[in-house]
């Protein structure tokens, strides 16, 4: 924040007729514990009043909100020997990305703490929440009606709402975000004039009014930023992509990282991925030509659900994907709210709905649903072994496989595929059956047997059963999900 930005944020608090449930004035007082307790009380206060950031203020008069002057320099104090802003953070429960911004101002010292609201759970500091009540901080615990209110309003607040960036006038949004490419995605003709511009990004939310300038939402700087890293708290939400010599993460090849909005640069980044992936050699019957190793459909697919599905709330972490010899493995943040054994027809549930309806609208990705059953449907045409979606502790992969023989194949590699294939059957109101999964397989006759055990193997394990239990003929019999 410069000079002049910090100088319009004081005014604009200065201005406010007194202190409120977002905002602290001080003089020098800057007791670190003392800090870090105003820090919870403010943020949580923030996301009650609906407002994007708490604050505090020293160097201002409280009843007055004259400019005396501070003595107080955040980069100076400590903690013990720690500095007081990591101290601050690391006590806090969630993490909040914290900003003391210092300058002069009408020749006097003047620091202003910014302290984001409370975004999914309510802060604590040292384990304990706190809340303004009228001007007083004091313990969350000992006003329980407005805990239930916060709690109402975590239930229905989504990341999208939050702010990227606040104290900008037209032409600082204008600067930051693509705005070009939001009307063309959105097949919108551009209007005339900058007012025109500001309030159709406002009507699809992208940017919102704060106090007396213009703050871009999470949902528009995610988006249509022309650099994340001119957003702090979403620089590190960009698409990585990173390929590995041989089978493991021993030796990079290379690695890029995303620095524009996904609606800018998606595209261009799924470009990039399938022109660095591996080729694979198809021999005819009178050359020899090299084809894509996975499917460029699937590919776009995973990566939009990556980007879609992620879960913001984790810090420090996006979107990756990583290409092997072997295998492409696409991760997001966030364990998936949806089985993975019904993402092929269980409709799909997003933590960030608005941001998927936007992407939906711009044809970036699919249609509610149809997503995943695209890919398991290229893979299938692609004869690849099944894609696996494996939940970890804070995080998604699917990974995608390069071709296998079967016999190549692990045991789970082959049940999952047949169940993957029962899915897309049953979807396609068809069934599947010995003969059907010997073409995915790209197998012939002399693989019935061999076929028919994967299927008694699949389920054993609970995937699929018999469409007609009573049939006798194992040659005609038909299988469906387990769940249908």
């Amino acid at each position: 924040m410069n000079s002049i930005q910090l100088k319009q944020l004081l005014t604009s608090l200065q201005n406010l007729p007194a202190e409120t449930e977002w905002l602290e004035f001080k003089e020098n007082r800057a007791e670190p514990d003392d800090i870090g307790e105003y820090v919870s009380a403010l943020s949580n206060s923030a996301r009650l009043k609906d407002e994007p950031f708490g604050y505090m203020v020293w160097g201002i008069k409280d009843k007055t909100h004259e400019i005396i002057g501070t003595s107080f320099v955040p980069e100076q104090r400590k903690k013990g020997n720690e500095e007081l802003e990591n101290w601050l953070v690391r006590s806090l429960t969630p993490r909040l990305d914290i900003r003391f911004y210092s300058g002069i101002i009408e020749e006097r010292r003047v620091v202003i703490l910014e302290i984001p609201a409370a975004l999914h759970t309510p802060v604590r500091f040292n384990s304990e929440e706190f809340i303004r009540i009228g001007s007083l901080k004091k313990k969350l615990k000992d006003y329980p009606e407005k805990e239930r209110e916060l709690w109402r309003i975590f239930n229905t607040t989504r990341f999208e709402e939050g702010i990227a960036k606040s104290g900008l006038d037209s032409d600082g949004i204008l600067q930051l975000l693509d705005y070009p490419k939001y009307f063309d995605l959105t097949k919108q003709p551009f209007p005339d004039n900058k007012d025109g511009i500001i309030a159709k990004l406002k009507t699809d939310s992208l940017i919102v009014e704060s106090l007396k300038d213009w703050s871009i939402t999470n949902l528009g700087a995610i988006l249509f930023a022309k650099n994340l890293n001119d957003f702090d708290r979403l620089s590190r939400k960009g698409l990585r992509v990173i390929q590995y010599f041989g089978k493991n993460r021993i030796k990079t090849r290379r690695e890029i990282s995303a620095s524009k909005g996904y609606a800018v640069g998606f595209e261009t980044a799924v470009e990039y991925i399938n022109n660095i992936l591996p080729e694979t050699e198809e021999i005819g019957q009178a050359l020899r030509r090299e084809i894509q190793m996975y499917p460029k459909i699937a590919i776009r697919e995973l990566v939009a659900n990556a980007l879609i599905h992620q879960d913001f709330t984790i810090a420090g972490t996006g979107p990756t994907a990583e290409i092997f010899d072997d295998r492409v493995e696409i991760t997001n943040p966030g364990i998936p709210l949806v089985d993975t054994l019904r993402m092929m027809d269980e409709p799909p549930r997003s933590r960030n709905e608005s941001l998927a309806k936007l992407m939906r609208r711009m044809n970036i990705c699919e249609e509610r649903g149809s997503g995943i059953d695209k890919v398991i449907f290229e893979v299938e045409q692609y004869h690849l072994p099944a894609p696996n979606f494996t939940v970890k502790t804070n995080s998604m992969v699917v990974t995608l496989y390069s071709r296998q023989e079967l016999n190549n194949m692990t045991t789970s590699d082959r049940i999952r595929a047949c169940y993957q294939h029962a899915c897309l059957k049953y979807l396609s109101n068809e069934q599947m059956t010995n003969a059907s999964l010997r073409v995915r397989f790209n197998l012939d006759d002399s693989y019935s047997h061999q076929i028919s055990r994967i299927i008694n193997q699949t389920v054993k394990k609970d995937l699929i059963k018999k469409s007609d239990p009573s049939g006798r003929s194992r040659k005609h019999l038909k299988y469906l999900p387990i769940w249908a």
